[in-house]
């Protein structure tokens, strides 16, 4: 019974429109289908998946019923292409991001906070 992706990460906000836009502006996710469900929320889709789910911080399911923080959550990964463009887009957001090349991965990185604290880290994969 082996996984076989990852299917979507759950973010908690206080601020859930201004996380959206933040995804969407920043990232290019855009929001799409979502059940309807007894709390508010988002689901923002990377081409057809719904990879980040938004939901007020009263609406995680992780959280379970006395309200327990979820854990040591460290950061979110994507892939993308166009490293140079990418990293144009996100400095002309006002965005502040850090830079890596770790030797030997075959990728460039940028790693920047979502609004929410949330580390999202993007891998460009290096052309032999």
């Amino acid at each position: 019974m082996p996984l076989t992706q990852l299917n979507h990460v759950t973010v908690r906000t206080r601020d859930m429109e201004g996380t959206k836009n933040f995804y969407e502006s920043v990232l290019g996710l855009h929001a799409g289908w979502r059940p309807p469900l007894t709390f508010p929320g988002y689901w923002l889709y990377c081409g057809e998946q719904p990879v980040v789910h938004l939901v007020p911080d009263s609406g995680a399911i992780g959280a379970g019923p006395d309200g327990a923080h979820t854990g040591n959550f460290d950061h979110v990964a994507f892939v993308g292409r166009d490293f140079a463009a990418m990293r144009a887009h996100i400095a002309s957001r006002g965005v502040k991001f850090e830079e890596r090349d770790p030797p030997g991965a075959g990728v460039q990185q940028i790693f920047f906070p979502d609004p929410n604290g949330v580390m999202i880290e993007l891998n460009f994969p290096k052309s032999a």
